[in-house]
């Protein structure tokens, strides 16, 4: 985990169920003797997540629609971090602005980025329901996330276009993409997890996600690609494009294709806990 994620220690769930004191039912103790949740349950990992964001970065609300990805924050955070110094390497220190390609319904790399770092933040997406949930969060927190700004993308074609504006420069972009072919290749991987974690083979995601924001045609490689076949069109508008990669036998394509752009680009390796991901980030 990145040296400046304030999430090293394990959760302090007297200050967190202070700031949200819905959580408190699903607190538990294991047999450590340590306190922890049932992370099978979507509602425990939501409750979770509601009382993080209010609690170290000072929310007054946040809510996601039902079904919807319900993200993992200390990782989530991680990837603002590695942006933060990507940024510092490349001599961008002031007035920040990002852009968050598929923020999702739960915005939350806009609301990081933000409450973190204090950058301006543009999240987009092409699901009307994600864009009014983000929408929602953001008037919820009227002053805490006054620089946010969310875009609708009613062109699935299209990654950067129609959302970055004329004139427009972003000092970096971001992206989660989504890394499953299919539905049924994400409902296989779900229930091998499950198996693995010993949780009950329901085939149900603790943590949620829309067809759009778990699967595509090609699945993650080939979104990977069409972005940076895509990110040439507007290499005078941003600075440093970002993306994670979720699978490491992917990097051999996604390079290839950097390659044959003539792009300059750099493979960042995280790690939270067993969880190994990595962030390919690239300029022109």
């Amino acid at each position: 985990m990145h040296p400046k994620n304030l999430h090293h220690k394990p959760y302090d769930f007297k200050s967190l169920i202070s700031a949200h004191p819905e959580l408190e039912p699903f607190v538990l103790t294991n047999t450590f003797d340590v306190q922890t949740i049932d992370f099978s349950q979507p509602k425990a990992v939501l409750a979770l997540n509601k009382a993080i964001l209010k609690s170290d970065y000072g929310l007054l609300d946040w809510n996601i629609p039902e079904g919807y990805l319900c993200p993992p924050i200390p990782g989530r955070a991680d990837y603002i971090h590695h942006i933060a110094y990507l940024l510092h390497e490349n001599g961008h220190k002031n007035e920040i602005k990002g852009l968050d390609i598929g923020m999702g319904a739960n915005c939350i790399y806009p609301i990081l980025g933000t409450q973190i770092y204090g950058w301006q933040m543009v999240g987009c997406d092409i699901d009307s329901n994600a864009v009014e949930a983000a929408n929602a969060s953001i008037t919820s927190n009227p002053k805490q996330l006054k620089t946010v700004e969310i875009r609708h993308q009613k062109d699935n074609a299209n990654l950067f276009d129609g959302i970055i504006k004329p004139e427009e420069y972003f000092q970096f972009t971001m992206c989660n993409p989504p890394f499953y072919t299919s539905r049924e290749n994400a409902e296989r991987e779900t229930k091998r997890k499950q198996k693995n974690l010993a949780y009950s083979p329901n085939g149900k995601r603790n943590f949620g996600g829309q067809a759009n924001e778990l699967w595509c045609n090609g699945g993650e490689a080939l979104f990977i690609k069409r972005m940076i076949k895509q990110s040439v069109l507007f290499k005078k508008q941003v600075g440093i494009f970002t993306c994670l990669v979720s699978r490491s036998e992917h990097l051999p394509k996604i390079e290839k294709q950097l390659s044959k752009m003539n792009a300059d680009y750099k493979i960042v390796h995280m790690k939270q806990g067993n969880k190994k991901s990595r962030i390919v980030a690239w300029k022109f």
